[in-house]
């Protein structure tokens, strides 16, 4: 059965961005170290435009072969005429206010997110699902989550998008199998949920 890994950028304090959303606070620390541990380990979670941008385009990708992100963080792409920012990869949208995909290679996920995630899930192949957010779909995906991949920045924001917003039920335990730490002060780590 494939993975679903939350692989998202987190402060100290557990947001993911501030009050309205805005994440790109954490970009000032991707510097060529941390760069370099993306573009070798992630690539698949670089949008197409960094991929131009880094002379990516052909790069395989390496865990993931789909993406579902809430209506958030895809409007972020959209208010940049960005119809699909990961078009090397089948891309998801969990929403409620769009009726018609922008995009061929977006699908619209109106009902039943956590239903089509288990059939994601279900589907042979060797690559997982990311989850790339938002807040509200970590939550609503919560027990869904088989493994967190937290790029944590040394910031704290103080208030702003929770990892798991509107999460409101159950206590989920997960083994951490892997810690690096970066000269920029970020630390990532990733977790696997105890079964």
């Amino acid at each position: 059965m494939r993975k679903l890994t939350y692989f998202v950028a987190v402060s100290i304090d557990g947001f993911i961005g501030d009050e309205s959303g805005d994440g790109n606070m954490f970009m000032s620390y991707v510097d060529e170290e941390f760069l370099a541990f993306l573009t070798s380990e992630y690539p698949d979670t670089i949008s197409v435009e960094g991929r131009k941008i880094l002379g990516l385009e052909g790069v395989e990708n390496k865990k993931f072969d789909s993406v579902v992100q809430g209506r958030g963080s895809y409007q972020v792409g959209l208010d940049l005429g960005i119809t699909s920012p990961y078009g090397h990869l089948r891309e998801f949208v969990a929403t409620r206010s769009l009726t018609e995909s922008p995009d061929p290679n977006v699908e619209l996920v109106r009902d039943d997110v956590v239903g089509r995630i288990r059939e994601l899930k279900a589907e042979d192949g060797d690559r997982d699902i990311w989850l790339c957010g938002g807040a509200q779909l970590a939550g609503l995906l919560a027990d869904e989550i088989d493994e967190l991949v937290l790029k944590t920045y040394p910031v704290i924001l103080g208030a702003g998008l929770p990892m798991f917003g509107g999460r409101t039920s159950g206590l989920d335990a997960f083994d951490l199998v892997e810690n690096r730490t970066f000269g920029n002060g970020v630390i990532v780590r990733r977790y696997t949920r105890k079964r």
